[in-house]
């Protein structure tokens, strides 16, 4: 990789994809919607816009042999149009973006979430189909995206997804903070018996695995066509993993609980009424939160070590130990 260009390049991911290629000197463009301080600190050249501006994305991949499309639309609630404008149109604009500039590598990042099913999924490979019950219109559109991308893969242009599960760490604006403000809060309830396991990724770890796919299309290309799950390795049981976390914090642990069949008709309640009287804001519960919370959800990382090399950098240990000194920087 000499010069590569980041959709998303000031997000969780994106970040750190584009800071990982600074320290290989591999030059990045950034594409992003707003300004951002932190990528303005890095120095790198950024390119304000939306991922369905065709002519915009043109502009930034001239001259790139890599395409990091780590862009989306993500969370439980909002408009299908809305996902599948960003997350599939986008995608489509991206795609065709690279093959007018002579794009030679594209990894995309996806979501474990294009196979989960409503009563989890333990220990699954890439094989496992798409879902076909999709409970939010983020995975339902990630899915379609997906298949867009890997079915894009040619000789001139190679294609890859990943699929990081629960990414965490420093930096993270979406999951953690969510899950403090509720702890803090005393609304957050463990759902289920608490016993599901769960994969998760801490950031360094993702987007690592996102240079050694792009390593890999431009050498033997053998990841050309294919998805792969992204983890620790090392599925933890969720509440247990939360309780920890809230401990090192100061926070007071999780205690009440309910059945993952209330919290469940709780999330249909909520996304129907939300529908019906037009409430733009996420619902407290939602189906697929509900599952989420209290159903396994991890993967095999077979196909990512043999094929990739896969190893995470850090440890779970250690990304929580940075992860809480982090935090404590934040006033957490």
């Amino acid at each position: 990789m000499r010069r590569v260009a980041v959709t998303g390049g000031s997000g969780f991911i994106g970040l750190t994809v584009v800071r990982m290629l600074l320290e290989r000197n591999v030059e990045p463009v950034i594409i992003c919607r707003h300004p951002s301080p932190e990528a303005d600190q890095l120095g790198v050249t950024t390119r304000l816009g939306d991922i369905r501006d065709r002519a915009l994305l043109e502009q930034a991949f001239a001259g790139c042999d890599t395409v990091f499309h780590t862009a989306a639309k993500a969370g439980l609630w909002g408009e299908w149009q809305d996902f599948f404008s960003i997350n599939v149109t986008g995608t489509e604009q991206v795609i065709a973006a690279c093959r007018a500039c002579g794009v030679k590598n594209l990894v995309y990042t996806s979501t474990p979430s294009v196979v989960f099913h409503p009563m989890g999924v333990s220990g699954v490979s890439e094989s496992t189909p798409y879902s076909r019950t999709f409970l939010c219109h983020y995975a339902h559109t990630k899915a379609l995206a997906e298949q867009l991308v890997l079915a894009a893969n040619c000789d001139e242009l190679r294609t890859t997804a990943l699929r990081p599960h629960l990414v965490w760490g420093p930096g993270d604006r979406h999951l953690l903070p969510r899950l403090i403000e509720q702890g803090r809060n005393g609304t957050l309830r463990r759902v289920g018996d608490g016993h599901n396991l769960v994969d998760l990724t801490y950031i360094d770890n993702a987007a690592h695995a996102h240079l050694l796919a792009a390593d890999n299309l431009a050498g033997p290309a053998s990841a050309a066509g294919r998805a792969y799950f992204i983890s620790q390795g090392e599925p933890v049981r969720l509440w247990p993993w939360i309780n920890t976390l809230f401990q090192r914090l100061g926070i007071p642990v999780v205690r009440d609980k309910i059945s993952f069949r209330q919290a469940y008709l709780a999330g249909m309640f909520f996304e129907y009424s939300f529908r019906l009287l037009h409430i733009k804001k996420e619902p407290p519960m939602t189906r697929f939160l509900a599952a989420q919370l209290a159903k396994p959800h991890w993967f095999t990382l077979d196909r990512a070590r043999c094929e990739l090399g896969y190893a995470p950098l850090l440890s779970s240990a250690e990304g929580l130990h940075r992860t809480v000194a982090w935090l404590h920087t934040k006033g957490a």
